[in-house]
């Protein structure tokens, strides 16, 4: 982001960027980046800084999103419990073999359907992997089968504490911190911009180190 102000705007990019970087790369709330900011002699309301985060989070990615890495070719994918609103969901997640987040999609439903869904959604951004590692989930197994461009990849399907599954139960974390941070998630649609802008804030700085 640049130093210039947008309109309407006290602060330049530069200030409202860093904001936003710190509430989605580390597990802050918006109050604690807001005390963050006051130390810094940033006087900024809670308000402001959730009409930065509508308004401003996408530019975060917009920049690194072009100095990233190509993707490995082997996925490992794992789906979490997250309840939004009070209604159990379901957050499907893919990352490579460096331990970038490929995607993430919140889903009501862990079944076939869902698996073959999350799996399309890959498929249109990223090239067919080699090697798709998953827990023993039947609905992953029956979501390959039933799309025909993986049937060439190996599947391996893995305990979930297995050591070779630690990338994705690794990944998993930030968003439980977040989730206690914001003392739960309340939208399913805010919810899955907010996790997905946060993994790619997340992968952006993995790449970058």
């Amino acid at each position: 982001m640049t130093d210039r102000k947008p309109y309407r705007h006290r602060f330049p990019l530069s200030v409202i960027g860093y904001a936003l970087w710190l509430y989605h790369r580390f597990p802050l709330s918006q109050r604690d980046v807001q005390e963050l900011l006051h130390e810094r002699g940033l006087v900024v309301s809670h308000e402001t800084l959730r009409q930065w985060n509508i308004k401003f989070a996408p530019l975060l990615t917009e920049e690194p999103r072009h100095r990233e890495p190509r993707r490995g070719s082997l996925w490992h994918l794992d789906e979490m419990c997250v309840p939004v609103g009070g209604v159990k969901h379901w957050l499907w997640r893919a990352v490579d073999e460096h331990g970038a987040v490929l995607d993430i999609l919140l889903q009501p439903h862990r079944d076939t359907e869902a698996a073959r869904g999350f799996f399309t959604r890959l498929l249109s951004e990223y090239d067919v992997p080699e090697v798709i590692h998953t827990d023993k989930l039947w609905s992953y197994g029956a979501a390959l089968r039933g799309l025909p461009v993986l049937h060439i990849v190996e599947h391996v399907q893995v305990a979930s504490t297995a050591r070779c599954n630690n990338l994705i139960e690794q990944s998993h974390r930030p968003t439980r911190r977040q989730e206690r941070s914001q003392l739960g998630f309340k939208r399913r649609r805010r919810t899955q911009e907010f996790l997905a802008l946060h993994a790619q804030v997340s992968s952006s700085s993995l790449a970058s180190e």
